[in-house]
């Protein structure tokens, strides 16, 4: 299903027109609820299948606007969509992203974690796929940002900055 169709309230909830819970309250750039009324960033649809070349663009994009929370909704869609043997790759990306998501909010601890935990998963799967570089994802990257980052906001607090602390998901050159 696609986040673009409608959603009501129902009994104090946000419904889609299948009845399933979908919160419509708006959110800032960093995917925190807003109040009903106020102005947010518009935000991902959901449940969108894209080539992978397509949520690698997309996702680089939102992380350079410095918007890591819906980057990951991107890449959940590729983890929730693609093929199964590819699920580990774009689950561990979109922790990464939301990794990012915690660090900006300033919750370091959660933040560092979620940035190893997606650091592993990457990793893992680049090692069980024999595909360091799947989409042209400079996995190995990423893992050294990722780690990098766990460690300045454990050491420093946060927040960061997330436009100026997002990765270049295809390396430096790209």
């Amino acid at each position: 299903m696609s986040g673009t169709s409608e959603t009501r309230q129902s009994g104090g909830r946000d419904r889609d027109t299948e009845g399933r819970a979908r919160n419509a309250r708006p959110r800032d750039g960093l995917g925190r609820p807003l109040p009903y009324g106020a102005d947010g960033v518009e935000r991902q649809p959901e449940g969108v299948v894209r080539a992978p070349e397509e949520t690698v663009a997309e996702a680089q994009a939102l992380l350079d606007a410095g918007r890591p929370f819906h980057a990951h909704e991107v890449f959940e869609d590729a983890w929730k969509s693609g093929p199964r043997d590819e699920r580990g790759l774009w689950r561990g990306l979109a922790q990464l992203a939301v990794g990012l998501t915690h660090t900006a909010r300033g919750n370091t601890t959660g933040g560092a974690r979620l940035l190893r935990r997606g650091t592993g998963a990457v990793e893992e799967w680049a090692a069980e796929s024999g595909r360091p570089r799947p989409y042209d994802l400079d996995l190995a990257e990423l893992a050294v940002w990722a780690r990098e980052l766990a460690g300045v906001v454990e050491h420093d607090g946060g927040p960061v900055d997330a436009a100026a602390s997002s990765p270049r998901l295809r390396g430096r050159a790209a």
